[in-house]
């Protein structure tokens, strides 16, 4: 399955639409007002389903992400001189990307590719390609993908 995650043109908080191979809006992120940033994923039907949640008092950067309610596991960023890394306490997954972070992808303890995520250059507004292998790993690398780009958010 691939998923188009698309930020909203003139929005004061990240809002995010994201669509299907067929055009069709999959998932909704709206930004809420907090300390850091605070993501609510929304299904087709406006039904909350998930949320990342920048937790602040921290030395470097790191995302809760919970499903509902219920917490899953958080992503960090990693101490590293040059090329961004990040850790992933969820599903025994793990992050492998270019320089720029604008393509990486997020693997399984067994080796197998969850996802593939691509920066769409020439937008106006960020624009990645989420191809996912399964489709119910589907919200779970969008949650990994939201933490990203806000981590690279906040650093500029």
């Amino acid at each position: 399955m691939k998923l188009l995650f698309r930020q909203r043109f003139f929005s004061w908080l990240d809002s995010y639409d994201i669509y299907d191979e067929g055009g069709n809006v999959r998932f909704t992120v709206e930004g809420k007002m907090s300390w850091g940033h605070k993501l609510h994923i929304l299904d087709r039907f406006g039904r909350h389903v998930g949320t990342v949640k920048e937790e602040i008092f921290t030395f470097l950067p790191r995302f809760a992400m919970y499903a509902g309610e219920q917490y899953l596991g958080n992503i960090s960023k990693e101490f590293t001189f040059f090329k961004p890394s990040y850790t992933i306490d969820f599903n025994d997954w793990r992050i492998s990307g270019d320089f720029l972070e604008w393509d990486y992808s997020i693997v399984d303890g067994t080796g197998r590719t969850v996802a593939v995520i691509s920066k769409e250059l020439f937008n106006f507004t960020d624009t990645y390609s989420i191809d996912v292998t399964e489709d119910g790993d589907a919200l779970y690398a969008l949650m990994v993908t939201l933490a990203i780009d806000a981590e690279k958010c906040s650093r500029n």
